[in-house]
């Protein structure tokens, strides 16, 4: 076996390095753009027949969400066309492909978690794009697995957990939207999962849902994270609809996800939203 492990200085990039290097070391390499320009089709299939590579992990993704409303050429080229190149070479040379999606290809009106098999409707151009990559990758490499997660955050980069850390200690008051609702994931623990996968006996494709175990809306993700941490003590956060906090691209409102495929086919764990981000919030210190 031997891993390539795209985007790797990304938030579950680096998490992954971390598992990898722990439990299957010296059989992984690990490209962001600046080694390996997934755009370009020919590097990308050029790179895997050179080293040998037999399972790709592809972790790398254009994840501005507003941002992508103005920029879809910029989105589409990561998020759809370097998905084609990793299928297309991947699929001639013989390797797999396990590849990291999102809740956003929903619409979010469901009310219970969304399952695989359900329907797919993305809102923003940042959910299309990623449903776009979804179906070109099972059309090209038809073995392929896909990974749809949600609200992921690490110690690394720029997300939730660390903004909200940011502005509690320098802000009075924060307003946080209370009517949307998903799940907080540790992406320590989808590396986790993505391990149990590579090390599995079988190959089981097709679509997986990750996300940790647990119910929040943004604001109780705020207020945990106040709590847990002991920042921003004289901060008062308040919860705030949708409505009172407009962005360019529109959100699901229900972000849920069923963890069972994963869980009865891999033995993923899956642990409780709230622990996970204490392990983040202790590493972080």
């Amino acid at each position: 076996m031997k891993i390539l492990v795209t985007g790797a200085n990304g938030q579950l990039g680096r998490e992954m390095r971390s598992v990898l290097e722990a439990e299957m070391p010296g059989i992984t390499l690990y490209t962001d753009i600046d080694e390996l320009d997934l755009r370009d089709a020919a590097a990308v299939e050029r790179f895997i027949i050179d080293n040998d590579i037999t399972h790709v992990v592809n972790c790398a993704a254009y994840t501005a969400v507003d941002r992508a409303e103005e920029d879809k050429a910029a989105c589409s080229a990561i998020n759809v066309d370097a998905v084609k190149n990793l299928a297309k070479a991947a699929d001639a040379n013989g390797a797999k492909v396990l590849h990291i999606s999102t809740d956003y290809v929903f619409d979010g009106t469901a009310h219970r978690p969304y399952r695989e098999s359900d329907k797919v409707n993305p809102i923003s151009e940042y959910g299309t794009s990623k449903r776009k990559g979804e179906t070109a990758l099972l059309a090209l490499a038809p073995d392929s697995i896909i990974i749809r997660t949600a609200w992921l955050y690490s110690p690394h980069g720029k997300n939730f957990v660390k903004t909200m850390l940011a502005k509690m200690d320098t802000e009075k008051e924060l307003r946080v939207v209370a009517d949307q609702i998903g799940t907080p994931t540790y992406a320590l623990d989808l590396a986790r999962a993505i391990l149990c996968v590579l090390r599995s006996h079988q190959w089981v494709a097709g679509i997986f849902h990750y996300t940790d175990n647990g119910v929040a809306s943004w604001y109780d993700f705020a207020k945990a994270i106040q709590r847990i941490s002991g920042h921003g003590k004289q901060c008062q956060i308040l919860p705030i609809p949708t409505d009172d906090y407009p962005t360019p691209a529109a959100r699901p409102f229900y972000s849920l996800l069923d963890k069972q495929r994963i869980v009865a086919t891999y033995g993923a764990e899956v642990p409780h939203w709230e622990e996970s981000l204490a392990h983040c919030l202790n590493r972080m210190k």
